[in-house]
């Protein structure tokens, strides 16, 4: 079954309006991949796919991995920052999160063809582990909306119309693993063709505490306070096909498809029971509210995200330089649910999601065994009401330094968007928490040919 809790009474059942993401949300956000890879890559927004060369670059278009002229081995580390500002009728509150991960870990072997007058010049096998999204956050919001949601509650003689304020916390942890097996062919020197298979394992914890403080104007105050918790995990699988052309030494052009990815997903859903302090006394247990929790519910379905096509231009300046757009074509309608009744979420997808375009556009300049880079990316939010704040945006920098069998490369990338939150989604009458969001990711790569 799905997310349902079986209130005993009347205001339990009121707060379990889950403030936790929803099926619409969350078919959202696992259909959303963030630029996290090589410090190259990522210095460079992540605009590689008419590039390859790179571990990263062949997740975008497979048949980068026939760029490669030798076998070669990279793995990754990034810091990430970020900081939420959230505002609550006029309130803001500032929190900021930062941690340490794996970025990537994988690498590509070129074989050289025994068959020269077959056209094939060489072939080339890759594997890379990645991480394509991260979902660790953790932000308050503090508020008076001026509406108590509790008016009348038990006792007809106490109605309790007046709000001094809300607090509302959300943490998340978790991200998406992806795994991808790549094979790639070069064709005449000016034709590389790629197939790449990937599987993923996701995981997305998420912790929502509301608490209220009402009061019928009388000197009584009503205090209430409730954590849910809803777990979600699984595995899926996408494959990707992608062609690259050089026209001349100077001019690359590359496309690719991606599959939609079919998740196979669980939630385990727990809501504790409400906490209850009237006039500062815990009075929880008068109102047969068990303190601990409700239980847990579990429910099992699949997922079908949006396939994703990139089209990509690179013009090469010789061996001094490089510069590099994506154009990415995604459209989150399509976003399917299944394996139970998904009738209004699904038509939800369709009425409130529309396509959307990402925008990457990357440049590197060589000066002897250093490397500059820079880069700008832009994705358009798929709400149709969404606002403009609401589209990622950002820049990248970054530097390199290559050695005799290897190189180190270093970048940082900055996104910032608006987003709303909704802690009482089915309640009209209390606004969104805004959020203002700024990312900050340094990422550290090393190189090593084999």
């Amino acid at each position: 079954m799905k997310k349902l809790f079986l209130a005993m009474v009347v205001f339990v059942a009121y707060f379990s309006n889950a403030q936790t993401l929803s099926y619409n949300d969350i078919g959202e956000l696992f259909s959303k991949e963030s630029i996290n890879g090589t410090a190259r890559f990522n210095a460079m927004s992540g605009a590689f796919g008419a590039l390859g060369g790179d571990i990263s670059a062949i997740e975008i278009n497979p048949a980068g991995a026939a760029v490669f002229t030798k076998s070669e081995v990279a793995i990754s580390l990034y810091n990430k920052k970020i900081k939420t500002n959230t505002n609550f009728y006029g309130l803001n509150q500032s929190s900021e999160n930062e941690f340490l991960d794996l970025s990537q870990a994988g690498g590509v072997m070129v074989f050289k063809s025994n068959n020269n007058n077959s056209g094939w010049g060489k072939f080339a096998l890759g594997f890379n582990y990645s991480v394509t999204n991260d979902f660790n956050n953790s932000y308050i919001a503090k508020g008076n909306s001026g509406y108590a949601p509790i008016t009348d509650f038990y006792d007809p003689e106490v109605v309790y119309l007046n709000s001094d304020g809300h607090y509302l916390q959300n943490y998340t942890d978790g991200k998406n693993e992806k795994y991808t097996f790549t094979i790639a062919s070069e064709f005449n020197n000016n034709l590389m063709l790629g197939f790449s298979l990937s599987t993923y394992n996701i995981e997305h914890f998420q912790r929502v505490l509301t608490e209220e403080y009402n009061n019928d104007g009388s000197g009584n105050t009503f205090d209430v306070s409730q954590n849910q918790e809803l777990l979600t995990y699984g595995d899926g699988i996408s494959f990707n096909l992608g062609l690259i052309s050089k026209p001349n030494n100077n001019i690359r052009l590359g496309l690719a498809f991606q599959s939609p990815i079919w998740y196979s997903l669980a939630e385990e859903f727990l809501e504790y029971d409400a906490t209850i302090f009237e006039n500062n006394i815990n009075v929880t247990n008068e109102f047969s509210i068990d303190d601990t929790y409700s239980g847990t519910n579990g429910f099992d379905y699949k997922l079908k995200t949006p396939s994703k096509l990139t089209g990509s231009f690179a013009y090469i300046f010789n061996t001094s330089g490089l510069i590099s757009l994506d154009y990415i074509y995604k459209n989150y309608s399509n976003i399917k649910l299944s394996n139970a009744d998904f009738t209004m979420e699904n038509q939800a997808f369709n009425t409130n999601l529309e396509s959307t375009t990402e925008l990457r556009l990357g440049t590197e300049w060589r000066v002897d065994a250093f490397s500059l880079r820079g880069g700008y990316h832009y994705e358009k939010n798929p709400n149709k009401n969404a606002y403009q704040s609401d589209d990622i945006e950002g820049y990248s920098l970054g530097a390199g330094y290559k050695f005799r069998g290897g190189r180190v490369d270093f970048s940082y990338l900055n996104s910032t968007n608006t987003a709303p939150y909704n802690f009482y989604p089915n309640n009209n009458q209390i606004n969104n928490a805004e959020l203002n969001i700024d990312t900050s990711r340094i990422t550290a790569t090393l190189v090593l040919n084999i």
